[in-house]
Parts: structure tokens; sequence; C-alpha cells
């Protein structure tokens, strides 16, 4: 295709539609070059447009890289908006949020590796719209372990912030070999694992018994047992009725 032709098709787009094929292109580019190695060219390129077309929507690769992170989060938040609802209990919404997590890494190691590279060491982190939405993506992790301690099914000494950590760092940690590409990873059997051991060091202990309950318990099993001996030995009728056999031999 020609530059006069790409320009051409270009200004025949709508913006919306420019800036997603854009996007698209980005994404694609990012996930197999890294950040270092992408190029606006290739992006351009692939996107269709000339390369200084993209700088009428982006900044800079930077700037795009960040809105590609963006929808990649603001994408997987509305799935779960729209799945986690529908999941009941809290061992299968546990679960669910485990084996999305999962699921998302193993799908896209090449933006996850660029999120824990690129973004994550940045001393301004936590002032960017990417770290709001991460704080948005595992706050239903959060929710869940609070609905549990209000339920009475994890210990109310739980701090939710402390196992939505240990949640998220324990996928990311299993898997950041399979992000530096060594080996896979079996997603529902990770799930499983993690879901259990997190399930299981929360769960609340079953009630123990009151000393007073534990008085009464012993003393029904008493009278049962005197009732059963006071059926069991012969009436002052039957001791006379023995005697009397006895006289008659």
């Amino acid at each position: 295709m020609t530059k006069t032709a790409t320009r051409k098709r270009a200004s025949r787009l709508p913006r919306e539609k420019r800036e997603a094929d854009i996007l698209a292109a980005a994404r694609a580019v990012f996930r197999l070059r890294g950040y270092e190695n992408a190029s606006i060219s290739e992006i351009a390129e692939r996107a269709g447009v000339v390369e200084g077309s993209i700088y009428r929507y982006f900044e800079s690769k930077r700037a795009l890289l960040v809105r590609v992170i963006e929808d990649w989060y603001s994408g997987m938040i509305e799935e779960d908006s729209h799945l986690l609802p529908s999941v009941s209990g809290i061992r299968n919404r546990l679960r669910y949020i485990v084996w999305h997590h999962l699921k998302a890494l193993h799908d896209e190691p090449g933006l996850s590796s660029l999120v824990f590279l690129e973004f994550r060491p940045d001393p301004n982190y936590r002032k960017t719209t990417i770290y709001a939405l991460n704080r948005r993506y595992t706050a239903r992790a959060t929710a869940v372990i609070r609905d549990a301690v209000a339920a009475g099914e994890f210990r109310n000494d739980v701090s939710p912030g402390l196992v939505r950590d240990l949640i998220y760092g324990c996928v990311e940690h299993h898997t950041w070999a399979f992000l530096r590409g060594e080996g896979d990873f079996d997603i529902e059997a990770v799930a499983d694992s993690i879901t259990d051991v997190v399930y299981r060091g929360l769960a609340a202990p079953a009630p123990q018994p009151q000393p007073l309950d534990v008085a009464l318990q012993r003393l029904d099993a008493a009278v049962s047992q005197l009732n059963k001996l006071s059926l069991a030995a012969p009436t002052e009728e039957g001791l006379q009725n023995i005697e009397r056999g006895r006289r008659r031999r």
C-alpha cells in the first residue's frame, strides 16, 4: 500500500475507528516486542496509517502504552462486573477471583510483564490511572473477604487488605517463571490449590460448647443412664415373686 493510499484510507475513517485501530495495533506490537523494542513505525504499519498521524492521538509511545494497559484493565473489570455476581458461595467466589487473575496472566503474558516491569517500579506509580484501575480490579477480593467475615465463615480477626495482597502476590509469584518464558502452568489446578490454602487458613473454627452446655449434656447423659438402670433392675413385686418361687421348690 502506498503512502498516498494510506492517507486516503485514514482520512475516510472516523476518529474513533482510527484510534481503535491504532490501539489494537499497539497492543499487538507491545505484546510481541515489549516496550523498548516496540516502534511507532511498526504500530503505524499494522494500523494502516502513516507514522506521523499516530501523534495526533497519542503524544508519545509511553502515552500509547498507558492507554493500552488502561483498556486491558477496564476490560477485565467489566468482565468481572458481569460474571462475579452470578457466582454463589464464598469459596466459589474466592476461587473465581484466583482463577480469573491466573487466566489474565496466562492469556496476556506480554501485557502482564509490561505492568510489572514498566509501571510498578515507577516511583510515581501510585499516582497513575493504572494504579487506580488495579485497585478497582483487586477490590473484588477485599469485598468477598469482608462478606465472608460478616457471615461468620471466616475468622473475625482477618485483614481483608492483607488477604487481598496474599492472593494476588501468590498468583503473581507462582506465574513469574511463565512470564519469563519458562514453562507453563495449569490454570484450573493452581486455582484449586491456592483457593484451598486461603480458604482453610481463614475458615472460622467450629463453635466450641460453653461450660454450662457441657454440664447440661453430662447431666442429661447421667439421667439417661439411671433410667436404663432402673428399667433393668427388678421391682419389689418382682423380688417377692422370685422368693415365692424359691419356697415352692
